[in-house]
């Protein structure tokens, strides 16, 4: 009689570790839903687009960029046909008659982006340059970057939209430069500025070729404090100094302008 008295009350506290467990598991739970509501801005519309663009894009091809004549085949009446080309024009034969891209149409590409960005332009946060060579593209860290790290803000992604939706239409090479103020700095991922402006550059890179880009066309280059437009010598021109560049060349091929 005894011992089936004492089965009895160990059977009517088994329900404690059912208990146990469901607070475990619930615990689990909110600690895996603040980590979710933790998740960096930045990295999470990263994630998001790569994602999308991998499982719902349509099928994409890279065009590869013709340079010369184009002979075009006609099935029909087995001839061959001109096909003529937009983005490039012949030179004069006065020497050896090299092909080079017509400079209004990359006096044009500069007007697109000066409209494109014109507000960020009236804000002190953007400056555009050209000449005959180069289109520069000087975003102050701002709109980039939070101090003393690379990881882009959420504001940077449009910006980004909008220059990759310009550089899309042409086949130019285009330099990321990462600059920043002389302030050292001295942490477990950026020991000197060299670092922290490599870094910033090649995160700029890496959002372009997430944009549509061809990888082929850019390059990354951190110069750290030693190319400051103005002296580090308050802080409004230590601000400017902080900055990237993007440095779109006439040519097409991306080495050839580091050259």
């Amino acid at each position: 009689m005894r011992r089936k008295r004492e089965a009895e009350h160990d059977n009517k506290e088994r329900w404690l570790v059912s208990y146990a467990d469901f607070i475990t598991l619930l615990f689990a739970f909110f600690v895996v839903m603040y980590s979710v509501s933790s998740v960096n801005e930045g990295k999470y519309k990263v994630l998001s687009e790569t994602l999308d663009g991998a499982f719902n894009a349509s099928q994409r091809s890279i065009t590869p960029i013709e340079v010369g004549e184009h002979i075009a085949y006609n099935k029909e009446t087995t001839t061959e046909t001109e096909a003529p080309l937009t983005p490039v024009v012949i030179a004069p034969r006065g020497g050896e008659g090299n092909i080079t891209t017509d400079v209004n149409s990359f006096k044009e590409i500069a007007d697109q982006f000066t409209t494109a960005l014109s507000a960020l332009i009236s804000d002190g946060l953007v400056s555009i340059n050209d000449n005959d060579d180069w289109i520069e593209v000087s975003l102050r860290d701002d709109i980039l970057f939070t101090s003393g790290n690379a990881e882009p803000v959420f504001e940077a992604f449009p910006v980004l939209e909008k220059i990759s939706a310009i550089l899309k239409n042409n086949s130019h090479a285009v330099l990321v430069e990462g600059f920043t103020d002389n302030i050292p700095i001295k942490t477990t991922r950026y020991p000197t500025n060299w670092e922290l402006s490599s870094a910033r550059a090649a995160a700029i890179v890496r959002m372009l070729t997430s944009e549509g880009i061809a990888p082929s066309r850019l390059a990354a280059i951190g110069y750290g404090e030693h190319q400051p437009v103005v002296k580090n010598d308050t802080p409004e021109n230590r601000r400017k100094n902080r900055r990237v560049v993007l440095l779109i060349s006439k040519e097409s091929r991306v080495r050839a302008t580091i050259r």
